[in-house]
Order: structure tokens, then C-alpha cells, then sequence
């Protein structure tokens, strides 16, 4: 692990990966980095994937703090991520908001699933979280994002989060959403969130969608899918806690096969 940057202003941190056909049908790993709070481990993988986990090591991101994670699935290989707990956006000693961006690319033929533990708002933080994934056509992707707006019994912190992601170059979602205090009116009304605290995203990307497009439906109370202008879905949940909230998008992955 290479240290972070610890200044007057927060912590600045980056953790790299890359996953690459190793010539024998697995995936090798030959970068793996993490600075300061962001550690990665290698897991056992399963058949052709590797497997990495993103391990917290230090509480935040709190204010001021700067964290990016960057990852590449190269042609042919295959990666699954996730994190060994949640992650909680907590107010700091430093002043402005935190910042979490993440960079996500998939080669020709790669496969990636990036699964994250859900990101807490804690009350008083102030978070901004960009995620931006560029796929090849024929790339696969299952990307889970999963946000919970306050602890039990508390009120959220303020955070923003924007989604995007190419395919071939072309924009097929951009999409952002502003929860807490400072955010535009009504995000927690009827026509946004309707009072619920967790919410979340799970995009799908796969080569045969582009000739069977999915088909927009309502997934149960609080879900549904969306086709994009590409070969990717998009399921849309909100739910009262973080537990309904998983199960929704579980079985929305379930229902795209």
C-alpha cells in the first residue's frame, strides 16, 4: 500500500486496478493499489474472474477529503469487486465537501461487476460521489450503487451523486440526484424519494440487449427497469432501510437473467 496525502484540506487517496487475460482462461491482476484509506485484496476468484475487495482502513471520507478509485478490465478478462463494509461519508475537521470518484473501464469482450457495500450519509457530512464507466460495445457490466441517507434515527448529511456511463463513446445515462440539507427542494417528496432513506441503482450492460432490447416495467412496490440507448438496463429502487433496498435490486438482477 503506497501512503496517502494527508493535507490541511483532507486526505487525498487512490487505489488503481487492473484485470488482464493471463493466456490460460483466468484473469490476472497486474495492478493492484491502494494509498491510505483505500486498501485492495485479492480473493479467491471463481472459474475465469478474479476477485478484489475494497477494504476501508481508515473512517471516512470526511470533509475535504479526496478519495478515487480506478479500474480497467481489459479484452477478454473478467473482474468482480466489492467492499468489506459499508462506507460512511462523515463530517471532518477540514471544511468543504468530500469528494469519491469512480473511474470504471471495460474493454472488447471484458466483464466487470462492481458491487459495492451500501455509502452512509452520516448527519452533518458533505459528500459529492462520481461515478463514470466507459464500456467497449461489446463489454458486460452489472454495477450496483447503493446510497443510505442517515444512520438509525438520524438525519441524512448532505450528498450528491452523479452516474455515467458510455458505450462506445455515446452517453447512454447521466443522471444526478441531491439528497439533504442544501439540496433542491423536493427531493424528499412524492415525486423523488417519498420519504424513504435508502436508494439505489443497478445498471446492466450485455451485447444481447441490443437486439432484445428490455422492456420498461415496474419491479414490485418502489423498483423498476428502463431500457437505455444502448445494450443496457437501468433498475431504479427506493425503499425504507438498506436491507429492503438490496433485496429489490437482487431480484431486479434476477428478473434481467
Amino acid at each position: 500500500m503506497n501512503p496517502a496525502t494527508d493535507t490541511a484540506s483532507g486526505v487525498r487517496a487512490t487505489a488503481r486496478m487492473l484485470a488482464r487475460g493471463d493466456g490460460r482462461g483466468g484473469t490476472s491482476l497486474p495492478v493492484l493499489e491502494g494509498e491510505g484509506p483505500l486498501a485492495l485484496r485479492r480473493t479467491r476468484g471463481s472459474g475465469s474472474e478474479a476477485r478484489v475487495v475494497l477494504v476501508g482502513a481508515m473512517s471516512g471520507p470526511l470533509g475535504g477529503d479526496r478519495f478515487t478509485v480506478e479500474g480497467r478490465v481489459e479484452e477478454g478478462a473478467r473482474l468482480r469487486v466489492g467492499s468489506a463494509a459499508a462506507t460512511i461519508a462523515l463530517p471532518g475537521q477540514a471544511k468543504g465537501e468530500a469528494r469519491y470518484d469512480v473511474r470504471l473501464t471495460v474493454a472488447a469482450g471484458g466483464e466487470l461487476h462492481w458491487l459495492p457495500e451500501q455509502l452512509i450519509s452520516a448527519r452533518g457530512s458533505d459528500l459529492r460521489v462520481g461515478t463514470r464507466v466507459d464500456l467497449a460495445p461489446t463489454a458486460r457490466l452489472v454495477l450496483r450503487e447503493e446510497q443510505v441517507l442517515g444512520r438509525a434515527g438520524e438525519e441524512p448529511g448532505r450528498l450528491t451523486s452523479r452516474l455515467t456511463v458510455r458505450i462506445a463513446g455515446r452517453t447512454v445515462l447521466d443522471q444526478e440526484l441531491a439528497c439533504g440539507p442544501g439540496a433542491p427542494g423536493g427531493w424528499d417528496g412524492p415525486a423523488v424519494l417519498a420519504g424513504r432513506r435508502a436508494v439505489g441503482q443497478l445498471i446492466v450492460a450485455r451485447p444481447e440487449f441490443g437486439e432484445r432490447p428490455v422492456a420498461a416495467r415496474l419491479l414490485g412496490e418502489g423498483a423498476a427497469v428502463v431500457p437505455l440507448a444502448g445494450p443496457a438496463a437501468l433498475v431504479t429502487a427506493v425503499a425504507p432501510d438498506a436491507l429492503l433496498l438490496r433485496r429489490l435490486l437482487d431480484e431486479a438482477l434476477v428478473t434481467l437473467g
